[in-house]
């Protein structure tokens, strides 16, 4: 149930968000969702990518910094509330959300938010309990 992303640290210039992408796209890694975080100074490209082992090598040696994290994908419908649900059954539960992003899936109507826990597994539990579709990597990754 849980996924992992990649976060790759940049210099916030023109230029340097695209030269990653392209490695990977050069080696066949698909991006399936990603979020741009920036400072005046730097950048974090956060990244879910169809192999994020691959990806992992092919960045280092490319002269990125990678780090890999965990995330937690939840299936909502895409509409008025979607994010207030989930939010609601969060609620009065010691699980800490440190970030998040979202897209639109494609699928039925659904969107994904994508959340970075400080405890994915307690996190998964709760959200569970509380009827939350919380999504696989396969359905990420393949879309």
């Amino acid at each position: 149930m849980k996924i992992q992303q990649l976060s790759i640290f940049a210099e916030n210039k023109p230029g340097h968000v695209a030269g990653p992408c392209r490695l990977l796209a050069d080696q066949g890694v698909n991006i399936r969702a990603l979020s741009l975080a920036d400072t005046q100074k730097f950048g974090i490209l956060r990244l879910i990518v169809s192999d994020a082992a691959k990806a992992t090598k092919v960045l280092e040696a490319g002269g990125h910094v990678v780090k890999t994290t965990e995330v937690v994908a939840i299936e909502v419908p895409d509409q008025p509330g979607g994010l207030a649900a989930v939010l609601a059954a969060l609620e009065g539960s010691p699980t800490n959300i440190e970030y998040m992003y979202a897209f639109p899936f494609g699928h039925q109507g659904k969107a994904v938010l994508i959340f970075r826990f400080d405890d994915p597994d307690s996190a998964i539990k709760t959200l569970q309990g509380k009827g939350i579709a919380v999504l696989s990597s396969d359905v990420i990754l393949k879309g």
